[in-house]
């Protein structure tokens, strides 16, 4: 085994990751957010992961992936549903105006 085996066969398969925070200033309707999207599952596990939290008003979500376009994908998809969600807060959430 040489040194590149070596870097292969530690390096982890989640070469790409980032961060998604949203300050929604309200523990209630970050709950709320973090339950609508906690339910969507991620469709291929095996190549994104996703890992949210909610606290102090803020979800923020961490998202690990094999390939670009996999965390692409899963961002973009949890974006399109995050959206769908305030804006439905916003229409019915009555008091809850952001």
């Amino acid at each position: 085994m040489d040194a590149t085996d070596a870097q292969k066969s530690t390096s982890s398969p989640w070469e790409f990751s980032c961060n998604l925070e949203v300050d929604f200033k309200s523990e209630e309707k970050a709950r709320i957010v973090y339950s609508t999207l906690a339910v969507d599952k991620e469709l291929q596990p095996d190549k994104v992961r996703r890992v949210m939290s909610f606290s102090d008003g803020k979800l923020s979500v961490h998202f690990e992936a094999v390939e670009a376009r996999f965390l692409r994908a899963s961002y973009s998809a949890l974006v399109d549903v995050l959206t769908l969600a305030t804006k439905t807060i916003e229409q019915f959430g009555g008091d809850m105006a952001f």
